[in-house]
């Protein structure tokens, strides 16, 4: 007879915000789990009033509801491999960070969101600084877009240089490990670069023309969690993530709005 649980496929958590259109956050985040044949489990930072198009609100939990969303998970199911997204205040960072501090939760993938990719701010101004001092110091890899890098440090990347150099600057912070999400950069390959303990490689892929798509860093992320949570390195678990990734914008298809969604 098999130990209660033992069947189970590899547990993947995400701790993020809800966005209703399905797009980006905790829906996108469970569509890249099941991919890669996790099961998928969330607790919801936030819940927003969103489209692809843009955003237009949010009703924020609390850190205590959080907490007790992550608890119950904690005591029936072993995770594997964990991310967080959308934390939208210093409570539930903090809150967040404690979570990983005292229990068995493994180190996790911070993924810091900032904005939405509509432009919507999706953090208060003093979480920032809470985001890396307590969870960036917890996290097994931070992957900012350039965006998200580029506030984070001050810099202003344009190139693989400065992308070398935000990633060593956000390292020097705490983080073990940072990948910059190169999307947004206007160059003719799709370049994502890793500063693991001072370690830097880069992956690069093909990019899709005129690929604007929504919530192609949340999935990016929450593959990543996956693959590490069966048990790849972590950049294997990169490499990978990139290729299904690559794959779902290549068939990206566009809603009433104009925007492309990861299909």
């Amino acid at each position: 007879m098999s130990e209660p649980g033992s069947d189970l496929p590899p547990v993947a958590l995400t701790i993020a915000g809800l966005d209703p259109s399905g797009g980006a956050g905790v829906i996108a985040d469970i569509r890249a789990f099941v991919a890669f044949g996790c099961f998928p489990t969330a607790a919801i930072s936030s819940i927003t009033f969103q489209n692809t198009a843009g955003v237009f609100g949010f009703s924020h939990q609390s850190a205590e509801t959080v907490r007790a969303q992550v608890l119950p998970i904690l005591e029936d199911l072993k995770v594997a491999s964990v991310k967080t997204g959308m934390l939208p205040t210093r409570e539930v960072i903090a809150e967040v960070a404690r979570l990983f501090r005292e229990t068995n939760l493994p180190s996790p993938v911070v993924d810091p969101v900032l904005r939405s990719t509509s432009g919507a701010t999706l953090i208060d101004d003093d979480a920032r600084e809470t985001l890396v001092l307590e969870l960036f110091p917890l996290a097994r890899v931070v992957t900012p877009n350039v965006y998200e890098a580029e506030h984070l440090t001050g810099l202003k990347i344009l190139d693989e240089g400065t992308m070398r150099q935000a990633a060593e600057k956000i390292r020097d912070s705490g983080a073990r490990a940072v990948l910059i999400k190169g999307g947004h950069l206007n160059i003719q390959e799709a370049v994502d670069m890793l500063d693991e303990g001072g370690r830097v490689t880069t992956f690069r892929g093909k990019r899709v023309a005129g690929a604007q798509i929504h919530g192609a860093g949340c999935t990016l992320s929450a593959a990543i969690v996956a693959c590490l949570a069966n048990g790849m390195e972590l950049d294997e678990s990169i490499r990978q993530s990139k290729e299904f990734v690559y794959k779902l914008i290549s068939r990206a298809q566009f809603t009433e709005n104009g925007v492309r969604i990861l299909i």
